[in-house]
């Protein structure tokens, strides 16, 4: 860590960092000049699947196997999408990225189009992100001006175009087939796969989903080499057939009760209590920290005892959480309501469900509206039992909904029951003293009123 020095936000901070002029000054798009002169695009493929690149997005998925899956010697068209969504709670690294460095983005996203042979690329961002989209259009032009994007690349004989599309601020545009089906302009509901997009994508085209910081980091492994990126992180757990490993740097977002919250680049594998103490300065105001979200709210909770969890793609997942996610860090006090914060969670993604899957559709309206009734003082420990049942029953995992939004909203409510339950309890018999017992029904008009 003391020798590590940052790549991907390296830019970020200068002055005019979002202009090609700058980039330019720094050994821009010299990467791209590398892979249309001397690579082919099967090259770069087994580069960056050599690299252990996994993608930076949520899920993990290597991303060179993930380019493999296209269908070989297909006609076309190849579409690929950048996923700049961004709407896990707690996130803004791809925003940071998009703000001051748009031109680092554009060549990742463009070396990855060459290496897939998409030929038209889509870059979908949230609307919530007025300078991001001023930025990155305006850095748009500049590649079309300098040759880097249009017709004969740098006379490579190479053309690709790029289009902007703005989200409308729907959480679920996150995953790859409800984002595909917003592009084609109808509802964001997820598809069913397989098919997968790979094979049958935006406009029933083999199509790439890669998040923004993915594509960054494609760039920096074919500029520094796979030897560099493999340099950085954690390795394969060998007693887990299953882990890939988790190599290269990442960029985490910090927020919460910190002293100084932020976007901060570390090697992957730092553990959270690093992160609090080394980039965040500590807990404010003196206090005692109680717990943190690993990786955005869908990821689940680390309790403060368990702030010596590694945040990598293997590590939360030993601690009870989902998983590493988009390694964004929410860190709570101790004096932070565990029920408001169960109540905000089921909130967030009962309004969120696209409603396609009746077990998220349902889950979540009831784990919202049970949380609502304990924070109004009219719970019972029941409650608690038919919150966790509802985390156990709903998301791909048990097979019940067609993508993971669920298995999001499931994560927290599992999480905090069961790390926070005593809390939980004691605030159900404080608030409602004559009734915390009661195990018949609750009728229907105690919610009359709650809001």
């Amino acid at each position: 860590m003391p020798d590590f020095q940052p790549t991907l936000l390296a830019q970020v901070g200068k002055p005019e960092s979002h202009t090609r002029r700058v980039y330019e000054q720094s050994g821009g798009y010299q990467a791209l000049r590398k892979v249309l002169k001397g690579m082919a695009p099967k090259d770069i493929v087994e580069t960056v699947k050599s690299s252990g690149l996994r993608g930076r997005g949520g899920a993990g998925f290597p991303t060179g196997l993930k380019w493999t899956f296209l269908p070989p010697n297909h006609p076309g068209p190849i579409y690929f999408c950048l996923n700049a969504d961004e709407s896990e709670p707690g996130t803004f690294n791809n925003r940071i990225l998009m703000e001051d460095d748009p031109h680092q983005v554009l060549e990742g996203l463009i070396i990855s189009c060459f290496a897939t042979q998409a030929r038209v690329a889509y870059y979908y961002m949230r609307c919530e992100y007025p300078l991001a989209f001023e930025r990155t259009t305006a850095a748009l032009a500049e590649c079309y001006e300098a040759g880097y994007l249009g017709q004969n690349i740098l006379g490579s004989g190479y053309s690709l175009d790029i289009y902007m599309h703005r989200g409308a601020g729907a959480y679920i545009c996150g995953e790859e087939t409800g984002l595909i089906e917003s592009l084609e302009g109808k509802r964001a509901w997820p598809r069913i796969k397989p098919p997968f997009p790979a094979v049958e994508g935006a406009f029933r085209k083999p199509t790439v989903v890669n998040n923004v910081e993915t594509v960054a980091c494609v760039k920096q492994i074919v500029e520094r080499g796979v030897d560099w990126f493999k340099s950085i992180g954690i390795p394969p757990d060998p007693a887990n057939p299953r882990d890939a490993g988790s190599y290269g740097p990442k960029l985490y977002c910090l927020s919460g009760h910190i002293n100084r919250p932020g976007c901060y680049e570390a090697p992957l594998g730092i553990t959270c209590q690093d992160l609090i103490d080394r980039f965040g300065g500590g807990i404010w105001k003196g206090r005692q920290a109680k717990a943190a979200i690993p990786g955005g709210i869908s990821m689940g909770l680390l309790k403060a005892d368990e702030f010596h969890c590694p945040l990598d793609f293997n590590g939360p997942g030993k601690f009870g959480c989902l998983g590493l996610g988009t390694a964004a860090v929410v860190v709570m006090d101790e004096t932070t309501s565990m029920v408001d914060f169960l109540l905000n969670s089921c909130r967030f993604f009962s309004h969120e469900s696209c409603g396609q899957c009746t077990p998220c559709r349902e889950g979540t309206h009831w784990a919202t509206q049970m949380m609502t009734r304990i924070k109004h003082g009219k719970g019972r420990h029941r409650d608690l039992d038919l919150l966790a049942e509802i985390g156990e029953t709903i998301g791909i995992m048990p097979g019940t909904t067609i993508c993971g939004l669920a298995d999001g909203a499931a994560w927290p409510i599992k999480n905090c029951i069961k790390k926070f339950r005593q809390e939980l309890e004691e605030y159900i018999r404080r608030t409602n003293p004559t009734g915390w017992m009661e195990t018949n029904p609750v009728p229907a008009l105690e919610l009359v009123g709650i809001h």
